[in-house]
């Protein structure tokens, strides 16, 4: 058998998204340059950092992925999935400047490796969602592609807190939403908050934060897997909800005391969270891919360990930071 011991690739590595093409493991995610808006601006600078893997333990880079599009789009390019449908790899990320202004966008290449070329149009009209993130496609089992996502909303209506939160579309075709967006989940709690007092679109708000959705269907029911907090605080975790219908309604009740499915172990690992989810090689074990801190606060790093479903939901025996057996 084999092991792994947490982090797997030892390099920063934010928002992993990992997934298998014939029989090679590829993850894509946030480099430290495109998190700090720090991509070059010469021509026909790659953008995302690509790693492979055959075993999903031992990772080696592969270069990057997206050919940048136009720089006055911004230079913060964060959390890139990627999607394979009738021989073409399809991959949705946003670019923007810093904290506002955010765009969903997907480029396309028939190479899983890349390059990709972004399609030259944004998913959402930024006119009308000025702030879209994390976006995630889903194949349900009838083939039909949904896409979700992040944006920000301000009302406090019903118990609910400021901040980003979830939505789903469904995808007319790999590269355009129907324009039908329901929404997942809204922040009810004190663990997902972001900041208090955030200066936020000319006010100030008790900013609360839904990310990187994740969605796996289990049995009859859709599980969508979410991380709520700040990305740099202990507080970050994944959590989930659960709906019978993949464009809901969702719920997450169960979660009032904090993340359920991966929390930081105090001493070991901070922020455990931004998960995708992946077989294991002998396509037995699904298992949970995210990023979490070193103690030091020096990297995001990417980890694994593996995913359960109990009568309680979605759980895991994660974050682990000494061997495991894959």
């Amino acid at each position: 058998m084999n092991t792994y011991t947490n982090p797997v690739y030892q390099d920063y590595f934010a928002d992993p998204f990992v997934w298998k093409h014939q029989g090679v493991y590829y993850a894509i995610g946030t480099g430290p340059a495109e998190a700090a808006g720090q991509v070059e601006e010469k021509a026909q600078q790659r953008v995302f950092p690509l790693l492979q893997s055959d075993d999903l333990v031992n990772w080696r880079s592969a270069g990057k992925a997206l050919l940048r599009p136009d720089p006055t789009l911004g230079n913060n390019f964060w959390a890139p999935e990627v999607a394979y449908c009738d021989g073409t790899f399809y991959l949705y990320y946003s670019i923007g400047h810093e904290d506002k202004h955010h765009q969903l966008r997907v480029a396309t290449s028939t190479d899983p490796l890349g390059p990709y070329e972004d399609t030259g149009e944004p998913l959402l009209d930024p006119k009308t969602c000025p702030f879209a993130i994390d976006p995630s496609p889903f194949q349900d089992n009838d083939g039909q592609w949904y896409l979700f996502y992040a944006q920000d909303f301000l009302d406090t209506d019903d118990g609910v807190r400021a901040g980003t939160a979830l939505m789903v579309d469904r995808l007319t075709t790999m590269t355009k939403l129907e324009g039908k967006a329901n929404m997942v989940l809204r922040a009810r709690h004190d663990w997902q908050r972001f900041l208090a007092d955030r200066p936020m679109y000319d006010g100030i708000y008790d900013w609360h934060t839904l990310e990187g959705p994740c969605v796996r269907k289990h049995g009859d029911r859709y599980y969508c897997f979410y991380s709520g907090g700040r990305w740099e605080t202990a507080s970050y975790g994944v959590d989930y909800g659960v709906a019978d219908q993949v464009m809901g309604p969702y719920t997450d009740a169960g979660n009032e005391a904090g993340a359920r499915v991966l929390r930081s172990v105090p001493d070991y690992v901070l922020g455990p969270g931004h998960n995708s989810i992946v077989a294991s090689p002998d396509d037995q074990t699904e298992y949970l891919v995210y990023h979490a801190w070193d103690t030091g606060m020096q990297a995001r790093r990417m980890c694994i360990d593996p995913l359960f479903w109990t009568p309680d939901g979605p759980r895991s025996k994660g974050p682990t930071w000494t061997p495991q057996t894959l």
